[in-house]
């Protein structure tokens, strides 16, 4: 067979088994979230049990799980045996991940997690097997055939866990009320969470990288002090200290191809942009990202309560500091 054709076929097998997957997202899915969500609401925790391929989608469940806000580990089966059954305590719920639902592993723990108080989500293939006949609420993920031509390889069994996996997290997420600024306060390292948590203050131009003139300032001379601070814009200040205007490479490129050379000598504030656009020191990046992109502009004016220039935002920065 065409590898092309092979591919689509694992691919096409994989969707047909999440379809019929939807229909068997029922009362107990409902059941799952709610228990999860009293979970992380009291302070307890969530456990994931698996073993073998299960255990590594285990392992992203919880990783997704903990980037959204809820409390939650990998337990080892084997370990827990042997020392780690002092993570689980009553009022924490564990979400056990086994196809077959007898996992010899996996069920020789399942005791000493009801002894501990923990209550038990299954996520399985097999509702009536002894993992499923253990939990408290099971969701179903059986397959007719898995994606491996020799129906052998857990492909679309896995692919369903994953998924299932995934709603849990994302529901429970909806659920507790989970928002970008939550998100942004466990992801600080990220663009989106430097966006939604830095101010315009942090990220603006200062010092020698930050020019302000006069209005009557000479074209020339604030070339030279632009080029010098290797900024794309100066600031026009007013003599009260306020923002007057804006000149930028683009302003003296439209000057000098009307007037040439003799705007050398005339004040800069007759070539400026007037009221331009600005923002206040503390808001945030990912509104000025927004105001950036809607003005096509590259160069923002940031401001104190007063309109007093404090700084300036250049684009071309804004990768180094990794907002976009």
């Amino acid at each position: 067979m065409d590898p092309l054709e092979q591919a689509r076929r694992v691919i096409s097998l994989e969707i047909e088994e999440l379809q019929r997957l939807l229909d068997r997202v029922d009362d107990s899915f409902v059941a799952a979230v709610g228990l999860l969500k009293a979970t992380v609401e009291s302070g307890a925790k969530i456990l994931i049990v698996g073993v073998g391929k299960s255990g590594n989608i285990g392992s992203k469940l919880a990783a997704t799980l903990n980037s959204t806000g809820a409390p939650a580990a990998v337990l080892n089966c084997q370990d827990a045996i042997h020392g780690d059954l002092g993570l689980v305590n009553g009022g924490d719920s564990v979400i056990a991940l086994s196809y077959s639902g007898e996992t010899e592993e996996l069920l020789g723990l399942l005791p000493h997690l009801k002894r501990r108080g923990a209550r038990l989500i299954a996520i399985t293939g097999k509702p009536g097997s002894t993992l499923g006949r253990a939990a408290d609420c099971v969701l179903d993920i059986h397959v007719r055939r898995e994606a491996c031509p020799l129906n052998l390889a857990p492909t679309s069994s896995t692919t369903n866990t994953l998924v299932m996996g995934d709603a849990l997290a994302m529901v429970l997420l909806e659920a507790r009320g989970f928002t970008k600024e939550h998100f942004a306060e466990l992801h600080p390292g990220g663009s989106l969470g430097r966006a939604l948590l830095l101010r315009a203050g942090d990220i603006m131009r200062t010092e020698d990288d930050f020019v302000k003139v006069s209005p009557d300032l000479s074209v020339r001379e604030t070339i030279t002090r632009m080029t010098k601070a290797r900024a794309g814009a100066v600031v026009v200040v007013a003599k009260d200290g306020t923002l007057a205007g804006i000149f930028t490479q683009g302003d003296f490129a439209r000057a000098f191809q009307t007037g040439g050379t003799e705007i050398g000598v005339e004040p800069v504030g007759r070539y400026m942009t007037a009221n331009p656009k600005h923002v206040h020191r503390d808001r945030l990046v990912g509104e000025v990202l927004r105001l950036l992109e809607e003005s096509r502009i590259d160069d923002l004016v940031v401001t104190d309560d007063d309109r007093v220039p404090l700084g300036m935002i250049d684009t071309q920065d804004l990768a180094r500091q990794r907002v976009v």
